[in-house]
């Protein structure tokens, strides 16, 4: 199996890309690399060339641009070219810590969509920070790739995770929610009311009804369906609640005294523990669910660890079949209608 990898993208890029790469290319005797970046960049930072090819670019799409334009005028740019890649079958998967919205961009118009997925929908692996169950993560989508959303992109969506469940996650039978402002049926607006219905009534999906942000990360389900809006804000109020209590704990040790610090001797192995479970790095990137082959997006802060675990994601997707998977059943599948909409956007 090939990996496109886009080396330019990201904070720490091509530095961290190319040492993650390496890493991973160690682990994975299976997979190939093909980096995408600029030659006096990238060339000399290769420490071993071994199943490792680059393909030179001139140009570098940067964080601040707006992601559409860039992919239409920067055709020799990493990201356009390793997904150009994919879409000519000259590699399996297409990865990149770059501009968010060029990835999703090359992905939609580069690589394209599944025939009878609407709208494919950014996915990200979360972990469960709940001590009383045995679950360690959960599958959480759509986290941004669709600013509006109708019904059947939910359901669709809901189908997208639970084969990512199944297949990556090794679920048997993912138990399905959705993400609303409160756990009773009839909470929310129309949109949401209505999804909770359509989720209910499909006899193929184990759906477990509404769950509230605040219960996001204590493992009530295996999949839990959202609108890319009010996906990314839960998201990113819970990953800021998560640094902010950090910082505090910091603070406080720091400027606790003498008591407090050897308190934090004695508990290190504990924060160690914690670090472990909430370290966004262990995680993978995020997937755009819904395409012809895996396109992974990771942080733009992410350095060699993550890129490494982000490969190990896409070689099990790329093992497991999961997008093949995807394509068989939205291509026999009879998608649901839309219901009334008319007071909904988009």
């Amino acid at each position: 199996m090939k990996i496109a990898v886009d080396a330019m993208g990201g904070d720490h890029a091509p530095q961290e890309i190319i040492k993650g790469v390496e890493q991973a290319r160690d682990l994975y005797p299976d997979i190939e690399f093909d980096l995408y970046g600029t030659q006096e960049q990238v060339a000399p930072l290769i420490e071993n060339h071994e199943r490792l090819q680059l393909i030179a670019t001139t140009e570098t799409i940067e964080m601040g641009e707006e992601p559409v334009k860039a992919i239409r005028t920067k055709k020799d740019s990493s990201i356009v070219r390793a997904a150009t890649a994919v879409k000519n079958g000259d590699a399996d998967a297409f990865f990149s810590a770059g501009n968010t919205g060029a990835v999703l961009a090359a992905g939609l118009f580069i690589v394209g969509r599944i025939k009878g997925i609407d709208r494919p929908g950014l996915t990200s692996v979360l972990p469960v920070a709940n001590p009383t169950t045995s679950q360690q993560n959960f599958v959480y989508l759509d986290t941004g790739a669709n600013a509006e959303s109708k019904e059947k992109n939910l359901v669709q969506f809901a189908y997208l995770g639970k084969f990512y469940a199944q297949k990556v996650l090794k679920v048997k039978e993912p138990r399905i929610a959705l993400l609303n402002n409160g756990a009773e049926e009839d909470k929310g607006d129309r949109m949401h009311k209505a999804v909770w219905q359509l989720l209910h009534d499909d006899p193929a999906l184990k759906f477990v009804g509404n769950v509230e942000a605040t219960e996001l990360l204590v493992g009530k389900a295996d999949v839990v369906v959202t609108d890319g809006w009010s996906g990314n804000a839960a998201l990113k109020a819970t990953e800021g609640t998560a640094k902010m209590m950090l910082s505090l704990i910091k603070h406080g040790i720091l400027n606790g005294g003498l008591r407090a610090k050897l308190g934090y001797l004695l508990l290190k192995p504990v924060f160690s523990q914690i670090g472990e479970v909430m370290g966004t790095s262990n995680y993978g990137g995020a997937v755009l669910l819904g395409l012809k082959a895996p396109v992974v997006k990771t942080h733009g802060s992410s350095k060699a660890d993550a890129v490494k675990n982000t490969i190990s994601q896409i070689h099990e997707m790329l093992t497991t079949k999961v997008i093949d998977e995807t394509v068989t059943h939205f291509g026999v599948v009879d998608q649901p209608k839309d219901v009334d909409n008319s007071s909904q956007n988009g």
